[in-house]
Parts: structure tokens; C-alpha cells; sequence
């Protein structure tokens, strides 16, 4: 992208309460909120953050060439040469300049927003999928990569910073993205990441507990999901899931054009599951029969929200249910490998209650026999604490036989992780339970023990490379290591 330099008058014009301490005519080329970074001219972001309070690196940022500082709180001293702008909230202003900074990217390709606890990823990735297949060149910002028609961009968060995004969705308009779809988290509402976008539409999937590390209460991790729809302009549309008891609860107080889909009840989309196979998924759409190649009613969900935003955006049904009929899920999410004598490993990202038994009551629906159901599971450390033992009994109660091992541990003991699960497991399961903390151990354990047909569910970790301990992130693919275990013990196919 070319350099841009911009004077700080254009870029706070709008921001209410802010306050200029020196020249507004002051030109700044980067925004940056890691004083590290600094450069000549850059404008300096001094943000609050959960672990350290940028106002401490002001200095630091000065002394690097920052040409303005924006800050909540003021130094003791202010330098000649360098322009402050005091406001309210840095997240939220930083939101609003990087938009104007970038020219107000969202405004010029049609963005799509999906939050919810589960199905971000799938729901986002099919529509970048279907759009696509519709012939139109798009973006994704995804939890899996971030992308540019072919072209992948490593994603390190489900949303990336205000500035980070704004840059991405300027870069993607310049290479010719009509249209943008993007996971928005929870994060990403409440640490104002989102602000200053102007979305076309968002997408509310589903809602059950997940990071209370973040947000505290359940009621808080609501509320920023609600935020969302909160921000959307009347043009836009608020596309809820009205068989959660909260999806109407998100559009409460929205100005977009409200629109409904379900499995259950009548809605703007209207779906039925007709027949679920570990081969594909029979469906009718508003009074449409399709199959598709994915497979669970989870993913009846997020197909029917899919072809629910298609439509709202002005496409053609049946070329939209053309399209969908040949989309593959996204990669970790329910992905099939197979052994040569068909025992069945399926990788998912679930790493949620509600998502771990949807996974698992999927796979019960699927069973044909007697085959087994092995669940190895973890839980990630410096996270919310309060579902590890959820996570265990779900486990348990859904599987034939549960192995817990770690997932990210991070700076958390696995063993300490794996107690606080333990406590979960009801005590008539304690027999078909085992603890192995090391999760290559414990995929090659699983393999060992199945028989042909059998099915193994590797939950949690889905497309995620690594696995982070103290800091530190090791290869480690879920995907890989069943594979070699396939190989080791049966021979692995396709």
C-alpha cells in the first residue's frame, strides 16, 4: 500500500470531547499503539489494556519521534513539538481515526459481521466460499487466517486491532474485494476494535458461557455480543438465530432490519433436516431440498444463516443454494480422516460445553452400530476456569471412553487443569476415563485402542498448529499427529 500522511484534524474531526494540546496541522504517517514500534511521525495510541497501561510508554514514544500522542490522561509534562489529543476513551477514538485514516475502508466494500459463541468461523468462511463461487472477489478475517481471494494472511486474533483491521479492509478494497466477511468476537466489541466500521449486516449464531476470564459475568459476555447489533445503521441487517432464547434479545434496541432464521419455529429462513450422514446432509431451505456435503445439525445452523445473509444482500436463491451444495467445511472444524480400515477421526475446534456436545450429539446421531465413540479432550489454560469440569462430563456422558489431556496450557500446570476437569467426571464414568497430559501421547493412545468403525473425536484444538505452553508456541497439529498414529498402528486414507 502507498504511505499515507495525514494532518491530525482530519482525523479527529467528529470525536466528541476531544481536546488538541498544540498544532492540529501536525502530519502523522502510522498509528501505532506499540511504543516499540514508534517511528518519525507516527501517531502514538496510549491504550489501557488488560495486562499494561500504554500511558506508561508515553514517554518512550516521544523519545522514538512521535508526532502526536492520543491519551486519556495527560503526562506531567508536555513537549514542545509534539501534538496531545486528551479524549475519553483511546479504544473507542483510535476506532474512528483509523477508519478516517485509511479512508474509511468499510464504507467501500459490503462487510459482514458474525458473532456468537459458536460457528463464527464456519458461518463467515462459507459465505467467503459462496461469494466467491458467485463470482465475486472477497476478503476474509477469520479466528483460521485472514485471506485475499487466494492470498492467506496469518491471523494471530478472531478480530485484529482497529488499526490492524482498517488497514486490512483498505488493502483488501485495493485489491479488488467487493465484498469482506469477518468473525466479530466478543473482544472485539468491548475493547472497541469494531468502532468505526460500517457493516452491511451481522449475523448472530448462538450464545452459551464462554470467556467469564474477559468478561467476568455471563450478563457482560451478552452484552458485548448485543453491542454489535447495537452499532449496526439502519441500511444494515441483524440476521439472528431465533431459536436461541437470546437471538431476540440481540436486536433489542438495533436501527438495522431485523430478519430471523430456524430449524424449530417460522422465521424470515426456514430450515429441516431431512437425513444426517457421516457422507453429507440432506435439507430443505425455505421449502427447497439440497444436500450438502456438511454434515451435523450444527452445520444445519450455520447453512441456513448463510443462505439467510445471501438473500438479505440480494442474491438469487437458487444460485445461492447452488453454490452451498458444494462448499466443504472450513478446515478443523468436524474434519474427517480416515484409517484404511475405517476408523473414523474427526478433528473439531469445540472447545465450549455447548459446542463440545453438539459435536458429540452429532456423532451419536450418526452411529450406525456399536461402534465406540473415544473423546480425548483438554481445556485451555488462563482461560475460563468455570467449564473445565462441563467440558469433562459432557465428555463422558456422550462418549463411550474419554481420555483428557491438555489443549494450550499456557502459564498453567496441565496437571492442575486436568484436576479441576476431573471433577466433572460423574463417578460411574470413572472406569472409561483416563488422564494423559501429553497430547501426542494421548491421539496415539486412542488409536491403539480403537477398532475399525470406531470413531475418534480430537476436540478442541481444530485448525490451531501450535500448542502453547509457558509462552511458548510448539508445532503441533492435531491433524498431523492422528495421521501418523493412522500410520503407526493402521495406515491412514483419505
Amino acid at each position: 500500500m502507498a504511505s499515507i500522511q495525514k494532518p491530525i484534524h482530519s482525523l479527529i474531526s467528529g470525536i466528541a470531547g476531544a481536546t488538541v494540546h498544540g498544532s492540529e496541522n501536525v502530519i502523522v504517517n502510522k498509528i501505532i499503539i506499540d511504543s516499540r514500534r514508534v517511528l518519525q511521525g507516527s501517531l502514538f495510541v496510549a491504550l489501557r489494556g488488560t495486562q499494561t497501561d500504554g500511558h506508561q510508554y508515553i514517554e518512550t514514544a516521544s523519545d522514538l519521534g512521535a508526532s502526536a500522542i492520543l491519551c486519556e490522561e495527560l503526562p506531567a509534562q508536555l513537549r514542545d513539538g509534539i501534538t496531545y489529543i486528551q479524549v475519553q476513551d483511546s479504544a473507542s477514538a483510535m476506532g474512528f481515526i483509523a477508519a478516517s485514516f485509511y479512508n474509511q475502508p468499510s464504507k467501500k466494500v459490503t462487510l459482514v459481521g458474525v458473532t456468537g459463541t459458536n460457528g463464527k468461523t464456519s458461518v463467515a468462511t462459507f459465505l467467503f466460499q459462496l461469494f466467491r463461487a458467485l463470482g465475486y472477489r472477497c476478503g476474509l478475517l477469520s479466528t483460521v487466517q485472514n485471506q485475499i481471494e487466494d492470498e492467506v494472511i496469518p491471523s494471530t486474533h478472531t478480530t485484529p486491532d482497529a488499526v490492524a483491521l482498517n488497514e486490512l479492509l483498505a488493502l483488501m478494497h485495493e485489491k479488488g474485494c467487493s465484498h469482506v466477511f469477518m468473525e466479530v468476537s466478543s473482544h472485539a466489541v468491548a475493547q472497541h476494535r469494531i468502532t468505526g466500521l460500517h457493516f452491511a449486516g451481522g449475523i448472530f449464531t448462538n450464545i452459551t458461557h464462554d470467556h467469564l476470564d474477559f468478561h467476568k459475568t455471563f450478563d457482560n459476555y451478552i452484552a458485548a455480543k448485543k453491542g454489535f447489533f447495537d452499532q449496526l445503521p439502519k441500511t444494515a441487517f441483524a440476521l439472528v438465530n431465533i431459536d436461541d432464547r437470546r437471538g431476540s434479545v440481540m436486536v433489542q434496541n438495533t436501527k438495522a432490519r431485523i430478519e430471523t432464521y430456524s430449524l424449530q419455529t417460522l422465521a424470515t429462513y426456514n430450515g429441516k433436516i431431512l437425513s444426517d450422514t457421516l457422507t453429507g446432509m440432506h435439507m430443505e431451505i425455505n421449502n427447497q431440498e439440497v444436500w450438502f456435503r456438511v454434515i451435523g445439525r450444527f452445520n444445519g445452523y450455520n447453512l441456513l444463516s448463510v443462505y439467510g445473509a445471501a438473500i438479505a444482500l440480494g442474491e438469487s436463491p437458487e444460485e445461492v443454494l447452488t453454490a452451498l451444495s458444494n462448499l466443504n467445511s472450513p478446515p478443523g472444524r468436524f474434519e474427517q480422516i480416515h484409517s484404511v480400515d475405517n476408523i473414523v477421526g474427526i478433528v473439531d475446534y469445540a472447545h465450549t460445553p455447548d459446542a463440545l456436545e453438539n459435536v458429540l450429539q452429532t456423532i451419536a446421531h450418526l452411529r450406525h452400530g456399536n461402534e465406540q465413540v473415544i473423546t480425548i479432550v483438554g481445556c485451555g489454560g488462563n482461560r475460563d476456569a468455570a467449564k473445565r469440569p462441563k467440558m469433562a462430563e459432557i465428555a463422558c456422558n456422550l462418549s463411550t471412553r474419554v481420555i483428557l489431556t491438555s489443549d494450550n496450557p499456557r502459564y498453567e500446570e496441565p496437571q492442575d487443569i486436568l484436576d479441576q476437569m476431573m471433577k466433572g467426571v460423574p463417578p460411574l464414568k470413572f472406569k472409561n476415563t483416563i488422564v494423559v497430559p501429553d497430547r501426542h501421547e494421548a491421539i496415539f493412545k486412542a488409536v491403539a485402542e480403537a477398532n475399525p468403525e470406531d470413531i475418534i473425536l480430537i476436540a478442541g484444538k481444530g485448525h490451531e498448529t501450535y500448542q502453547e505452553i509457558r509462552g511458548v508456541k510448539h508445532n503441533f497439529d492435531d491433524r498431523q499427529v492422528l495421521r501418523e498414529a493412522f500410520s503407526s498402528f493402521h495406515s491412514h486414507k483419505e
